[in-house]
């Protein structure tokens, strides 16, 4: 894994050795960010990614210009290789890493922020999360498509390979 595009493009960075992580392919990590930058929705921003596993989604973010990161997992595991990743990459004043679960940190997210959210397979709970979120805009990867709440509008939706991706926005916090 490497970090794709940005001030830190081509460096490495490790994957947790988790069975139920599976990051992002670069591919579509590049395809994200170039539609979040055709979009404006990078430089400055405050990135909040959830379901971190290694950290690759938000240290992205902040290669291409982010303000800051906060990276949230409940895995001890995953944490640990987040703060190496940072470390390695030099992140450390601009990132906060949270051993927690997501719910303990999604109401603090405020509508400026930018989410980022790849939680394993099988996740259930869209709509309660979704719901729940502050944002203006978060970045939805699924194994599978997902029905938005009706406060959420897609912006952007594609398939790579078996993966979803919908980049949202909150109709009433635009």
């Amino acid at each position: 894994m490497r970090i794709v595009s940005g001030i830190v493009k081509g460096r490495r960075i490790l994957p947790p050795q988790i069975e139920d992580v599976r990051p992002t392919k670069d591919r579509v990590r590049e395809a994200v960010f170039n539609s979040l930058r055709s979009f404006d929705l990078i430089d400055g921003r405050h990135f909040f990614d959830l379901f971190a596993g290694s950290g690759a989604l938000g240290l992205e973010a902040l290669s291409r210009g982010a303000k800051f990161a906060t990276f949230v997992d409940r895995r001890k595991a995953c944490i640990e290789v987040i703060q190496k990743n940072i470390e390695t990459l030099g992140f450390i004043d601009v990132t906060d890493v949270r051993h927690c679960d997501y719910l303990q940190v999604a109401t603090t997210i405020t509508k400026n922020d930018i989410v980022l959210l790849d939680p394993p397979y099988n996740f259930a709970d869209w709509d309660y999360l979704l719901r729940h979120l502050s944002a203006e805009v978060a970045v939805i990867e699924t194994e599978s498509e997902i029905s938005l709440p009706e406060s959420w509008t897609s912006i952007k939706f594609k398939k790579y390979g078996s993966t979803y991706v919908n980049i949202a926005v909150q109709a009433d916090k635009r």
